[in-house]
Formats: structure tokens, sequence, C-alpha cells
């Protein structure tokens, strides 16, 4: 089963090479959100395993939708990517996969 990642930003561009980097991955897919309310409603309509925050938003924006996420979804891990390259960007997730899976086997 593939890792369903949300990204949400505001720059075009940006939005484009994180969806190309996660698709490199055969693991991983993702959905892109530019707007808040567009995040929301992916949210609301699709399971996703992480959050990815990209450049651009500000930080209204930011609290207010990690606080939707996360009353809809405690679980759901929130990360904040601002650039560093892809390297770093797969490291992030990457990361966080082990974090899921580590509490997963906490559970058991």
């Amino acid at each position: 089963m593939k890792v369903t990642i949300l990204v949400v930003g505001r720059h075009e561009e940006i939005m484009q090479t994180l969806l190309r980097i996660i698709h490199k991955n055969e693991n991983w897919t993702a959905k892109a959100a530019m707007t808040d309310e567009e995040a929301i409603a992916l949210f609301d309509t699709h399971q996703f395993d992480i959050v990815l925050l990209s450049s651009g938003i500000d930080e209204a924006s930011e609290q207010m939708l990690r606080s939707s996420f996360q009353s809809k979804d405690p679980a759901i891990p929130v990360i904040q990517h601002y650039g560093g390259g892809s390297g770093l960007l797969s490291n992030e997730i990457t990361q966080v996969l082990g974090e899921i899976g580590a509490q997963q086997k906490l559970q058991l």
C-alpha cells in the first residue's frame, strides 16, 4: 500500500517540484492543495498518511490547518518543509514514516 501525502503550499513551481520528488518513490503518492479550502476539502475526502506544509503558508493559515487536520485525525503527522533539496524532503518523510511504524508497534 502506498503512503499518501497531502502537500499544501502557495508556490506553483515549488509544489510541482515537491510532487515530482514524492512520486519518484514508488511507495509514495501525493495530492496538492494551493489554498486552505482546497487542503481541507481534500483531507475530508481522502485518506492521508502525512500532511506536508510547504512554503508560502502564513502563520495563521498554518495554525488553522494543523488544528483542522488534527481535530479530524489526531495521529496525522504534519511536517513543515521549506526547502533544502530533494534529499532533505525524502529524509523528512522517511523519518516520519519510521516514527509512525514505531508507534504502531508499541500499540500491538
